[in-house]
């Protein structure tokens, strides 16, 4: 179920967001701490929907400061009215004894939250809740790692009644999202961006849309996004997308990624079917996996993972992507306010190719035009790091500042310069582009980044990144499902969102 929780602060817009939250939520949560002057008996006969009473003091991150008679009197107050839920702080469970609720159908909700962290001791605490004498258990914690969410997901499979479990914070978010598929009874949603209750909750649309949440179950299967950024990032809804049309009961969400060694080690627990990967894992995740596709070996960087029956196997499919955008098209496409150009019949048998950046990215695509016996030039602000590619790739390096390295026909952006959210930079200075030159960012959030503008008014013709985008996305889901989705589609998909 998904519950909207109410933070008006007075009668009337309470009234208002519960009757809007009723229209997509399974549960409405009336924080009566928020409102002024709380006429609990005219917001529970207005209720459409099941209701949870919540009056949060401040020591439990609520807005109730009077006292804690009074707080708990108003919770009486709702169980006398028959509120389908009322949650009571595990620390006020004394207040609200069983005797209390005698032959009342209102469910006491015992919760506990810890804002510093996930502590080690959940079991523990889970224990002490569970014999509260409360209907149901709630244990919120705060995640300081993403693995916090794989010890939430455990708490859950352990429990031997319902429990509402998830992290809060930004790392806790896919907790929110997954919590039908690790079994929490509920999951909190906000009602629009502004109006959440607690840090990491997301809003109402992005969960029923974006991750088609009512249609998860226990047997969905988990995919993912590891990097760090990923906020950024469209692959969510377009994979999400893509199950959806192509009937498959599964779901993709964003995994924020610091220390990836750990990540890779405590979501083998959670039995993920295919990661999607992206800046800065691409390469350190390889000493993660059980096995590499030889092209991704050679390459040495890996941007897509499947679940083999236990094994994790890393594939590369930015290569064939970039080569398929640059052997491309020689026209203009248009969709609505949309151009850009594609080279068509490019033949990159010797033409010269200087690729910005020596990231995971920069590999794939060095590697490819190597096979397609491009020239090649390596420059990176990092000068060491672009010898080094060169020199696993086998073509020539040159410093960032050099003249020469813009001696080009193909200039290719590969890093992540000029990425959403800072759109006016750029990696190269508009005055060093020339009119002969292919300009190719391979940076997709925005369509057309600085680097492209500054290309198209030098006279250029530039290629945007959403293609590439397409072609890699599309190879990925093929090798997670065996189906191979449209390119058409997905394009159309991201195009929509990003404009």
């Amino acid at each position: 179920m998904i519950c909207i929780p109410i933070i008006a602060n007075n009668l009337a817009d309470a009234l208002h967001d519960m009757t809007e939250a009723s229209k997509v939520a399974d549960i409405v949560e009336l924080r009566i701490d928020y409102i002024k002057n709380v006429d609990l008996k005219r917001l529970l006969e207005k209720r459409t929907k099941p209701v949870i009473v919540t009056n949060r003091p401040v020591r439990e991150g609520g807005k109730f400061d009077g006292g804690e008679e009074e707080r708990i009197a108003l919770l009486k107050l709702a169980v006398q009215l028959q509120a389908d839920y009322v949650d009571v702080e595990h620390d006020s469970m004394q207040h609200i004894r069983r005797d209390t609720v005698h032959r009342v159908p209102t469910k006491i909700i015992v919760s506990y939250h810890n804002f510093r962290e996930t502590p080690n001791d959940l079991t523990d605490i889970y224990k002490r809740l569970s014999q509260s004498g409360a209907d149901i258990v709630k244990i919120v914690t705060h995640a300081n790692n993403i693995t916090d969410n794989v010890r939430i997901y455990q708490l859950l499979q352990q429990s031997q009644m319902p429990v509402i479990s998830f992290c809060m914070g930004e790392l806790g978010i896919i907790s929110r999202i997954l919590y039908k598929r690790f079994g929490s009874y509920l999951t909190f949603a906000s009602l629009q961006t502004g109006k959440e209750s607690a840090p990491g909750q997301i809003n109402i649309h992005e969960l029923l849309n974006t991750y088609q949440a009512q249609k998860q179950d226990k047997r969905s299967t988990i995919y993912g996004l590891i990097g760090n950024p990923v906020s950024h990032s469209i692959s969510p809804i377009i994979h999400n997308t893509l199950f959806r049309e192509m009937n498959f009961n599964s779901i993709y969400v964003p995994f924020k990624v610091d220390t990836i060694g750990d990540f890779m080690r405590e979501f083998r627990k959670l039995d993920i079917k295919g990661y999607s990967v992206t800046i800065p894992h691409k390469e350190s995740v390889i000493n993660h996996l059980d096995t590499i596709d030889p092209m991704a070996k050679k390459i040495g960087a890996v941007n897509t993972i499947v679940n083999m029956d236990g094994q994790l196997i890393g594939f590369n499919t930015d290569c064939e992507a970039a080569i398929k955008v640059l052997e491309g098209v020689d026209q203009v496409c248009s969709r609505g306010e949309r151009s850009f150009a594609i080279t068509k019949d490019v033949h990159l048998r010797g033409k010269k190719v200087t690729i910005v950046g020596a990231g995971g990215v920069a590999r794939a695509i060095a590697f490819g035009l190597k096979e397609c016996e491009a020239q090649i030039t390596i420059i990176n602000r990092n000068y060491e790091r672009a010898q080094s590619l060169a020199r696993d790739v086998g073509c020539f390096s040159r410093k960032f500042n050099d003249p020469q390295a813009l001696d080009t026909e193909i200039l290719i952006n590969a890093t992540p310069v000029g990425m959403y959210p800072k759109i006016n930079e750029t990696p190269i200075d508009k005055d060093k582009l020339k009119p002969d030159m292919i300009v190719f960012d391979t940076i997709y959030n925005p369509i057309e980044t600085k680097l492209l503008r500054d290309a198209k008014t030098q006279g250029c013709t530039t290629i945007n990144g959403l293609t590439m985008f397409a072609y890699q996305a599309a190879a990925q889901f093929k090798l997670w499902t065996g189906k191979m989705p449209s390119i058409e589609i997905i394009e159309e998909i991201a195009y929509k969102h990003l404009a």
